[in-house]
């Protein structure tokens, strides 16, 4: 049996990024037939970002494959369980943690990780109404930890648009895992400095995601936009209802 029914295509970005880095993907998905729509992660808690994102799908008429980028896919990894309407998770140089565990954790697990020293944090008010530590990359190197196989002229429009995240929110523990029954994809990024190859590999075969490596930095959303349009299509395809 064969069907007509397009997928919403939920893009959601992680931290130091914003909604435009999905660009290059974007009008490649909508040319196979799928509504787009890239979300503005607000980077202030997990929980608070997963309640947001929640939202947004509940918004959603039809099924959804919901993509996640980095601290996006730990996001949709809480918001997306025991929500019917997501048909697949595909995640994009992304964290796919397990209950319990952090982002900063994962990003932590195995050597190789050059993201944490290129940080620097301001105080910045917290949905809870306290204050928090508002981390953002330095510009001057955010090229070389984030962004290294991206044209050096967009790396610079990046580090300035870049979205700080609230350091607290790579602390929280994810309360769910929607991998577990949500079948999932993982785009795995060879040159990846914020998280760790071995990580990154770790967590797509514990998640029993099907995996695609490719060479290129963490920003793979911007320097293989290709490679995202091919892995998100496939599971468009394999999940369609």
């Amino acid at each position: 049996m064969t069907t007509t029914t397009q997928q919403t295509v939920v893009l959601v970005h992680g931290a130091f990024a914003d909604s435009s880095s999905w660009n290059g993907s974007i009008p490649a998905l909508q040319a196979a037939g799928h509504r787009v729509i890239a979300v503005a992660n607000p980077l202030r808690g997990l929980e608070h970002d997963a309640a947001y994102l929640r939202s947004v799908l509940a918004g959603v008429d039809g099924p959804v494959v919901l993509v996640g980028h980095s601290y996006g896919g730990t996001v949709m990894t809480v918001a997306a369980e025991g929500n019917d309407q997501v048909t697949a998770l595909v995640y994009v140089a992304s964290f796919l943690p397990e209950v319990g565990e952090s982002t900063g954790e994962l990003a932590a697990k195995f050597p190789g990780a050059e993201l944490g020293a290129a940080l620097e944090a301001v105080p910045a008010p917290t949905p809870d109404g306290g204050t928090g530590d508002d981390l953002s990359i330095r510009q001057d190197l955010f090229r070389e930890v984030f962004a290294a196989d991206v044209p050096a002229d967009t790396a610079a429009l990046m580090a300035a648009t870049q979205r700080p995240i609230i350091g607290q929110a790579l602390a929280d523990a994810a309360s769910a895992a929607a991998w577990r029954t949500i079948p999932s994809w993982s785009l795995v990024a060879r040159q990846d400095l914020a998280i760790p190859l071995e990580s990154e590999r770790f967590m797509a075969e514990r998640a029993g995601a099907t995996t695609v490596e490719v060479d290129a930095s963490h920003a793979v959303s911007v320097s293989r936009p290709d490679a995202v349009t091919d892995i998100v299509l496939a599971a468009a395809r394999a999940t369609a209802r």
